[in-house]
């Protein structure tokens, strides 16, 4: 139990660190919270699944690698940058991460390289899905980093703001002056970076990869002036220089700079800008020749469809009248001829669309990165096999 007040507030708390116990087992408001973070970001990942085309069950399946590279990574970041020879001394400690020391620019790290690394071995849209992993952090982070206030850490110097915090812990480092909320400060960051990348991917994006560019810039922004406030750091070994600000600088200088070469980019599979949506429809459109026709095929099935079901209402109509004037002049009942009807075929809800083309996103960027797609590939060998029964036949 720790008291935590906020004197400009007039504001004060009693925390328990243990949000319940199941027998003797303890479940820690730290961990809870970076569960809750996790939870609504997957959950935020799967609802955007359509608007991004992304398939959902392999999505999934990068989500769990990612989740486990990243506890990984964030616990590698804080062993290799802690000060001291604490785990040289004790190597098992190393895997001790319930008693806290995780490395959030780690564990970025580590998600985004091998969730990355095995997306692109299912053959998923790499740069899709960094999007929306991106936006997926931010729910995460805004969330855990009130682990780090249950716990009474990531707090910064001295403040004579209104909203200074003290506790046991703070008074050890400002024994004379509340300190700076570092953990609050973040958090906001993140929401405020969630709501407004959020808004730029569904209405602004214009190539897939510019909203995780965008976060490298937004986060790193952030957490570099953060991170200066901050009186629990890590270090470079053996330079004055923090961890999270160096990584922060090199992060917003790779993003502007990729920004930058990837201005006049346009390749776009899922949700964005109107107007790269559309530029990209209809240059698969052009340019796969099985695409370009599928929209006036499913709209002429439907018409067709339609015509059969009035010729059908139409024919059981007369029949109907026939049978019925027939049993009224005949005094003797006969059984109804059975009529064949032919079988309607089933067609599900998005081959009603009226001539929407719905194409795989790694069709999209095949075609317009110039590469031949599978059908192009097909009909090139179909091609191919015709040319070469003839010269045999010559032969």
């Amino acid at each position: 139990m720790s008291h935590v007040e906020f004197p400009g507030l007039g504001w004060s708390f009693d925390i328990n660190s243990t949000a319940f116990s199941i027998g003797s087992f303890e479940v820690k408001w730290y961990g809870l919270l970076i569960a809750i973070g996790f939870l609504l970001a997957v959950i935020y990942a799967m609802f955007m699944c359509k608007k991004m085309n992304i398939n959902r069950s392999r999505l999934l399946d990068t989500i769990i690698v990612g989740l486990i590279a990243g506890v990984i990574g964030a616990r590698l970041y804080y062993v290799i940058f802690y000060p001291g020879d604490k785990f040289i001394k004790d190597p098992i400690s190393i895997f001790y991460i319930h008693e806290g020391g995780l490395g959030i620019y780690g564990g970025i790290i580590g998600a985004i390289l091998v969730g990355g690394l095995f997306a692109k071995f299912r053959k998923q849209n790499v740069f899709a899905i960094l999007d929306i992993g991106v936006l997926g952090f931010l729910i995460g982070q805004a969330i855990g980093r009130w682990g780090n206030f249950i716990n009474q850490e990531a707090f910064g110097g001295p403040t004579s703001l209104p909203w200074g915090m003290v506790s046991e812990n703070t008074l050890a480092v400002s024994p004379d002056s509340p300190v700076h909320p570092c953990f609050f400060y973040e958090s906001m960051w993140c929401v405020l970076g969630f709501i407004l990348l959020h808004i730029f991917t569904t209405k602004f994006r214009q190539y897939d990869g510019q909203t995780f560019l965008l976060y490298l810039i937004w986060y790193g922004t952030g957490r570099f002036f953060i991170e200066a406030l901050r009186t629990d750091s890590l270090y470079v070994p053996y330079l004055p220089i923090k961890v999270s600000q160096l990584v922060a600088v090199v992060t917003v200088l790779a993003g502007v700079i990729l920004l930058i070469v990837f201005r006049n980019r346009r390749i776009l599979a899922g949700c964005g800008l109107k107007q790269v949506v559309a530029m990209n429809v209809e240059r698969v459109a052009a340019m796969n020749p099985l695409a370009k026709f599928e929209g006036s095929e499913k709209k002429n099935k439907h018409e067709k469809e339609k015509h059969h079901k009035e010729h059908k209402d139409s024919h059981d109509a007369k029949k109907e009248h026939t049978s019925k004037t027939v049993k009224e002049e005949s005094p003797i009942q006969q059984e109804p001829s059975s009529v064949p009807v032919d079988i309607q075929e089933n067609t599900s809800a998005a081959e009603n669309a009226d001539g929407e083309i719905e194409v795989d996103n790694q069709v999209i960027h095949d075609i317009i990165d110039g590469k031949p797609t599978e059908a192009t590939a097909k009909q090139a060998d179909d091609k191919d096999n015709k040319g070469a029964n003839q010269n045999g036949g010559n032969h």
